[in-house]
């Protein structure tokens, strides 16, 4: 059987030029290795305008990053070397470019206008997009409106998203993100962990006639979904209702329709997605209920919007212009030019607090491989590291190492210029902040400066010459500073799409297969197996030592609490 693949740049007809082409950027980060951005900038006043680059409500100034005008020409060159504009029309068209799985990857197809036409296999998949986009919309009007009510005939006011991945962390950012959007009754929460503290501990503030379970899993077998969802199920008989009354209060996101009906849930009430559609992409399918469910449906279409707008750019910008691109050439050029092995995400708005942990999951499930898509092992380190927290908190926590530790860390700083819910001068100190962090780890603080300020405070010579090598700053740290007008839902939407596209080109440059992700399987099996055996007192076949007897304590602690609760 022939492999589908991503197509690669015409006339390319051996990897020797690519391989030049990586020889090549490597060379060119070790010159910029000697060069300090401070100089950069001083000889160069043209050079924030010309380094900054712009799609809609997104402003993005990369000025900041150690290279120049002829490195960005290298990493261009690479783009088209590695086949990226193939790659983009490839993903846009429908071919089956994730090959392991032998699908195509088509989350461009979610956010596509009604008339646009989007083929896997020759059929058009926009219009069943539409029209599982109404059939949300006509049940997220029902609820918000009052017309569906519990089972004793009270309204739902809150709403519990059940799932795990990506259909929990993309719905969970947007949800908080835009919540000052949100109708007025309604509460939307996430359970994510199968740990039934979390569980547990949110029924206890939850009425079961008011409450409303989504349960997100497309296969309806998710082993933590599955059980967290039972045991909500279960809640909600033992409060006083009867199995009839659970489709009232319980809705699902799968494609398991038997399953779903056996749970109690009406299929009427089940929204699905496709198999084009992956986990960490998926927010923007029938997983985004709980979206739409506390913004409304005409919001939930400017998130849509937003994104599309983002893909329309990706498709069409120049290289040179294009945000996606620029991030992931600057993220590459860090990673297999400098050594950078994280890259740290600081939100400066308290509404895309979840950002980081949404784009853990995005980059280092798609990027975090070790086989490229042809089986080979990678020639080249690949995905970074993946963290970060809000910004202000963050310079009370760990924007010590970023300053002064020994290693490189890259960061993004994402704020918003207008900012509704934040008042002066709260949002004053916080744009205040993000600017001049950037600014700081770009600049530093040499000796002379130090010293300057030492006198300046009165301090004598000889504890200026103690402090003098802990209070100086070596600057040249890279930041992209990413500016949204607003926190909107159709900003909000083009800032995740630019992200998306941005893991995308990487994954094409590092010659990987971005969609699928095996190594999450392993984990899964032995947990299986290591979980019958707290039952049966065989640990699994060729454990070792150190799992037997992790095994043997977790059993032992199992049975003393079923002991104790019998």
């Amino acid at each position: 059987m022939n492999r589908p693949s991503i197509p690669h740049a015409a006339g390319e007809c051996a990897t020797a030029p690519r391989a030049d082409l990586w020889s090549s950027v490597q060379q060119a980060a070790q010159r910029q290795a000697g060069r300090h951005l401070r100089d950069q900038f001083a000889t160069d006043p043209d050079r924030a305008a010309r380094m900054s680059a712009r799609c809609g409500g997104i402003f993005v100034d990369y000025s900041k990053n150690r290279l120049d005008d002829a490195d960005l020409q290298q990493l261009f060159a690479l783009a088209d070397a590695s086949g990226l504009r193939g790659a983009i029309d490839a993903m846009f068209t429908g071919e089956r470019i994730n090959s392991t799985e032998h699908r195509a990857v088509l989350h461009t197809a979610l956010r596509a206008p009604a008339d646009a036409d989007i083929r896997v296999d020759g059929h058009n998949v926009v219009p069943e997009v539409h029209a599982e986009l109404a059939h949300m919309a006509a049940f997220a009007e029902q609820l918000r409106s009052g017309q569906w009510r519990g089972h004793t005939g009270e309204r739902i006011t809150n709403i519990v998203n059940i799932g795990i991945g990506g259909s929990d962390l993309g719905p969970r950012l947007v949800c908080d993100a835009l919540r000052p959007l949100g109708h007025p009754d309604l509460r939307t929460h996430f359970v994510a962990n199968v740990d039934a503290g979390r569980l547990n501990g949110l029924l206890r503030q939850l009425d079961p006639r008011t409450t409303l379970f989504v349960v997100c899993s497309k296969s309806f077998t998710t082993q933590e979904t599955l059980t967290n969802a039972r045991s909500a199920r279960a809640w909600f008989l033992r409060e006083g209702a009867t199995d009839a009354d659970v489709s009232r209060h319980f809705v699902a996101v799968s494609t398991n329709a038997e399953a779903v009906a056996g749970f109690g849930i009406d299929p009427a009430n089940m929204f699905g997605f496709w198999d084009w559609v992956g986990g960490r992409y998926s927010l923007w399918s029938a997983v985004g209920l709980s979206i739409m469910l506390q913004i409304g449906p005409a919001a939930f279409r400017e998130l849509l919007a937003g994104a599309h707008a983002m893909d329309e750019h990706f498709r069409t910008a120049p290289w040179s212009h294009n945000l996606p691109v620029l991030l992931a050439l600057i993220g590459v050029w860090y990673v297999n030019g400098f050594g950078a092995a994280t890259h740290m995400v600081a939100p400066y708005d308290h509404g895309l607090r979840q950002l980081p942990g949404y784009l853990q999951q995005l980059d280092m499930e798609s990027n975090g491989k070790q086989t490229t898509r042809d089986g080979a092992p990678v020639p080249r380190a690949t995905g970074p590291v993946v963290w970060g927290n809000s910004g202000i908190n963050g310079q009370h926590a760990f924007y010590q190492l970023l300053h002064q530790g020994a290693q490189l860390v890259p960061a993004d700083f994402v704020a918003t210029l207008h900012s509704p819910d934040n008042t002066r001068p709260h949002h004053d100190i916080v744009l205040a902040n993000c600017i001049a962090q950037a600014q700081a780890l770009m600049m530093g603080r040499t000796a002379d400066e130090a010293r300057a300020e030492m006198v300046a405070e009165g301090l004598p010579p000889e504890r200026i010459a103690e402090l003098l090598p802990h209070r100086c700053f070596g600057g040249n740290r890279p930041t992209n500073v990413i500016l949204l007008d607003a926190l909107t839902p159709h900003t909000l939407g083009a800032l995740l799409a630019m992200y998306e596209h941005k893991v995308f080109t990487q994954g094409v440059l590092w010659n990987l297969n971005s969609f699928d992700q095996w190594g999450v399987e392993l984990g899964k099996q032995l947990a299986r197996r290591i979980e019958a055996a707290f039952d049966s007192g065989e640990p699994p076949a060729g454990a070792d030592s150190s799992t037997r007897q992790l095994i043997a304590l977790a059993r032992a602690a199992l049975r003393a609490r079923d002991d104790g609760a019998a």
